[in-house]
């Protein structure tokens, strides 16, 4: 078929339209890259100015931290801990707002929490101490120390940074560099910041009660010690032997160190999957859990409690009783910890699982009863039922006491006063009042419904 020619008007109209939509093409290209580059100078002008506040924090923490080695009253030291955590907190705000990952920052965020969070010990010690030790204060020198060291590091980096010396760089240019491509131009502030890692000050070894207490690291599980080695084959077995089944069932599917290496299993049950991890040193199950979906419950709350407590005392879990439970589609999980001469001790926590469909077990988790398990040398209380409970707020009625021991932020333990409580509203509360010194402890709050119970 012949191909008809086009007109002068039509051909005009084509280089119209294709004229046209170069023009809008283009258009978005460089509206595109103006946006792009928009966006590149708002990232840069927000990195800058959390270097600025990550730098005029540490300069302040130094300063206050230097304050507190000098503080003689609690009111003064109180004060100047908050200053210290309020800096630290917001240094790690700053921190975290810098194109550079976990690895490259490792050091400087340990050392804003660690720093925070011995603030916060002392002003809780010197409310009840009256004032802090003089291994404490040397804490503080030391941190003082390595905070104007810091400071004096990250400041010189900022320096270069305004004057154009260093730049900050995207996070992929920041990773390419560091696994060992070739960066040109230049020097750029992730690698400075390298090096201030790599000369980071000495930080002093701290014990106090807190969750980053150098007391803490290594420490091995007590139920464990003198405890031999076990091949995975022996693992297998306990594996299948806590739950009643065959070994031949289990694979194995990991093999994890840490503070408690463990091997770990898998097994088709009941149309699910079950995980169970056993301790490398005395094959002990760590945590188990079955993906099996629960059906219709036929038993209560209160049956499967009784079935899990059953399960424990046959595990070699003895003396044990449930306190908080909640129940998660069909299967309940009931919290229980060990109980030595009528007193409850909370940090040897375990948490079973039972579905109320079957009143199988399908989790289990131990890791507190592992790491804390022990027999106490439980002090006689030095304050009374009654004098305990006058600390109690008077906006509350108590309902029932008894005495626990119960874990502080650096897990040490404290024997206390338990008070569970009803404010006027109906909502209950737990208060724990120290049974040696009659000091406040802990306020929980106890949210309750038909599922469970969930503490504040």
């Amino acid at each position: 078929m012949e191909q008809r020619k086009k007109s002068p008007r039509q051909l005009a109209r084509r280089v119209s339209f294709l004229a046209a939509a170069f023009a809008v093409v283009a258009g978005l290209a460089v509206q595109g890259q103006m946006e792009a580059a928009a966006y590149r100078r708002y990232l840069t002008n927000n990195r800058l100015h959390a270097f600025a506040e990550l730098s005029a924090n540490l300069g302040q923490l130094g300063t206050d931290l230097q304050k507190g080695v000098y503080a003689t009253t609690p009111s003064m030291l109180g004060a100047l801990c908050t200053q210290i955590f309020g800096r630290a907190m917001s240094a790690q705000m700053a921190l975290g707002e810098l194109p550079y990952g976990n690895i490259e920052l490792e050091q400087t965020a340990a050392f804003l929490a660690k720093t925070g969070d011995y603030a916060a010990a002392l002003s809780r010690s010197a409310a009840v101490n009256g004032t802090c030790s003089e291994e404490e204060r040397e804490g503080l020198r030391s941190l003082a120390d390595a905070a104007a060291t810091l400071s004096s590091q990250v400041s010189a980096l900022q320096a270069d940074l305004l004057s154009g010396a260093a730049t900050l760089e995207d996070m992929d240019t920041a990773e390419a560099r560091l696994s060992g491509q070739e960066g040109g131009g230049q020097e750029l502030a992730g690698s400075v910041y390298q090096t201030v890692e790599e000369d980071f000050p000495e930080l002093p070894t701290l014990i106090y009660d807190g969750p980053f207490s150098d007391h803490i690291t290594g420490r091995a599980p007590r139920m464990l010690e003198g405890l031999a080695q076990v091949t995975q084959e022996d693992a297998r077995l306990a594996a299948a032997k806590f739950f009643d089944l065959e070994p031949e069932l289990f694979s194995l599917v990991s093999s994890g160190e840490g503070t408690l290496p463990t091997y770990g299993f898998s097994a088709a049950v009941d149309g699910g999957e079950l995980y169970v991890e056993v301790t490398k040193q005395g094959g002990l199950v760590l945590e188990a859990i079955n993906s099996r979906s629960a059906g219709t419950a036929t038993l209560s709350q209160e049956e499967a409690a009784a079935l899990a407590r059953d399960f424990l005392a046959s595990r070699g879990y003895p003396s044990m009783r449930e306190s908080y439970f909640i129940d998660q589609g069909g299967v309940i999980t009931i919290n229980f910890a060990s109980v030595q001469g009528g007193v409850l001790c909370y940090p040897d926590l375990v948490k079973v699982s039972v579905a109320l469909d079957t009143g199988r077990v399908v989790g289990f988790e131990s890791e507190g009863y592992l790491m804390n398990h022990m027999i106490r040398d439980l002090p006689a209380p030095a304050v009374t039922e009654a004098g305990a409970q006058a600390v109690v707020s008077p906006a509350l009625t108590v309902l029932s006491h008894q005495l626990a021991v119960i874990p502080t932020g650096g897990e040490y333990e404290v024997l206390c006063h338990e008070f569970k409580c009803q404010d006027e509203d109906g909502r209950h509360v737990i208060v724990y009042v120290n049974a040696q010194n009659g000091q406040e402890e802990k306020i929980l709050l106890l949210l309750e419904d038909e599922n469970g119970t969930l503490v504040l």
